[in-house]
């Protein structure tokens, strides 16, 4: 791989890799939220009440909790290339079914659908990985996160001006037709402008694309733990649609999604005992060693870092909308505010951890958004509204570079498993997002805040437990060599 000076502007294969992919990652964002600002003008087209809004804004994050960990496995199995290019040409279709629905139903079923659009993240950090040395990888997928996840404030200025500039009680649907448009032209652009891997480079694959291989024993029961939440998420998802919450489904059917959500957990179970279950017998030498509480450790951050930025991007408009009584269109390009800092934060994030220190990096930044969240907390109408926005974007700065720190080590645990560990590390980002939604539809706007703030120390404390990653990652080569990657 070569170590060429980091040259953004530069027309070197891996720059062109970079660029690919954010765009890839923007336009994915850009669909996955361009309903935010437009639910105004949607609910007062359908009737929608505030509840069946708060749902549409949970489903919209939901699928991608599975979807982030089956496209990270199939990402390491087949590619990237072939994941991303797939993905945006599939989820170009429920695009279409929400522009085109005329009741709650249909729009909840598009927009639960349209979750699987946010898996994207995770083939863009396998394939950033392949192309940019450990000295560059902060950088690199900084700038892919932070220039990817700028899609949703894209969405928060660009949705409304276009539906104002189609007009009519329809002029939602031609915007949101546009981003989906969109979405299925770049399917074949990326298919036709990626490869996988720098010419002569290896593509390593994991063993089995079933479950995530750990080398310990302590490291298999860990794992399990860690699929907990993820499952736990989903069944939360399930109570609120059922009678116990909007009743969007039924009782009966509400029942039988336990039961299959159980069933997919204990299949789960069995792929990882499956995968692993040698290291009871045989341990693995330490040269293929890692340790799997540094994915632990990253995925309560992010569920803290992503899960709230999820959660704040949907709510904001509303959120700037209720509190300071604007326009929509005013608090949609007020609250893109707080995406906004994505171009900048999330990659500075990613260069301060090549630059100083994985570890380090984290503990700062979670500090700062801990204290982000508890000022916004505060906000009320009293407030002058510049104040308001300088708060909320001051919030998002920590929040963002935090995310582009994580995803600064993501890469450097296990080369061979870097979609799966992103994967996870993603999911656990819907996770947080599902948990703070939910959490909202009960809670005033302050007390979600606050919610977050806690959630956000809670994981400054578990950082203590992650190590700082140090020396090379063995892997080994298709002829049994073994290839070791530098990770400083």
């Amino acid at each position: 791989m070569t170590k060429q000076s980091f040259n953004l502007f530069s027309l070197t294969p891996k720059m062109k890799i970079l660029h690919f992919s954010w765009i890839a990652f923007f336009i994915s964002f850009l669909v996955w939220f361009n309903h935010a600002p437009l639910l105004g003008m949607i609910a007062q087209e359908l009737g929608l009440t505030p509840a069946q809004i708060k749902t549409l804004l949970i489903l919209n994050v939901a699928l991608t909790i599975p979807a982030r960990i089956l496209i990270g496995m199939l990402t390491d199995k087949y590619g990237p290339r072939k994941a991303y290019s797939l993905l945006l040409l599939v989820c170009s279709i429920p695009c279409f079914m929400f522009a085109t629905a005329d009741s709650f139903e249909q729009l909840a079923l598009a927009r639960f659908l349209l979750g699987f659009i946010g898996a994207g993240f995770v083939i863009g950090v396998r394939l950033v990985s392949d192309w940019f040395p450990a000295n560059q990888l902060g950088t690199a997928e900084g700038i892919y996160g932070g220039w990817g996840n700028f899609g949703s404030a894209a969405a928060a200025i660009s949705m409304p001006i276009l539906a104002l500039f189609f007009g009519g009680d329809d002029g939602w649907r031609y915007a949101i037709g546009v981003t989906g448009i969109i979405c299925f032209v770049y399917s074949f652009i990326f298919y036709w402008g990626v490869r996988d891997t720098p010419q002569g480079a290896t593509y390593f694959k994991p063993k089995s694309a079933k479950a995530m291989e750990v080398t310990s024993v302590k490291d298999f029961y860990l794992l399990l733990l860690m699929k907990v939440p993820l499952f736990g998420a989903l069944a939360l998802l399930n109570w609120k649609l059922s009678p116990n919450g909007v009743s969007l489904i039924s009782a009966n059917v509400s029942y039988i999604i336990y039961i299959v959500l159980a069933a997919l957990f204990i299949y789960e179970v069995y792929n990882a005992w499956d995968v692993n279950k040698s290291i009871f017998t045989t341990p693995v030498e330490p040269i293929h060693q890692y340790e799997f509480k540094q994915v632990a450790v990253l995925n309560v951050l992010y569920f803290a870092t992503f899960g709230s930025e999820l959660a704040v991007v949907s709510m904001l408009p509303l959120f700037f909308f209720e509190t300071f009584d604007l326009s929509m269109v005013t608090a949609g390009l007020l609250a893109s505010s707080y995406a906004f800092m994505n171009l900048a934060s999330r990659p500075l994030g990613g260069w301060i951890s090549d630059k100083y220190g994985r570890k380090k990096t984290l503990m700062i930044l979670t500090v700062g958004l801990t204290a982000g969240y508890a000022v916004m907390a505060t906000i009320d109408g009293q407030w002058p509204l510049v104040l308001a926005v300088v708060a909320a974007m001051s919030c998002s700065f920590f929040v963002q570079a935090g995310e582009g720190a994580v995803f600064a080590a993501v890469p450097l645990i296990k080369r061979r498993l870097t979609g799966q560990i992103a994967g996870m590390t993603g999911a656990y980002g819907n996770v947080g997002a599902v948990c703070y939604l939910t959490i909202l539809s009960f809670v005033s706007y302050s007390t979600f805040f606050w919610v977050i703030a806690a959630s956000a120390f809670l994981g400054f404390l578990i950082l203590f437990l992650m190590s700082e990653p140090k020396g090379t990652i063995a892997e080994v080569m298709p002829d049994g060599t073994v290839e070791l990657i530098s990770v400083e």
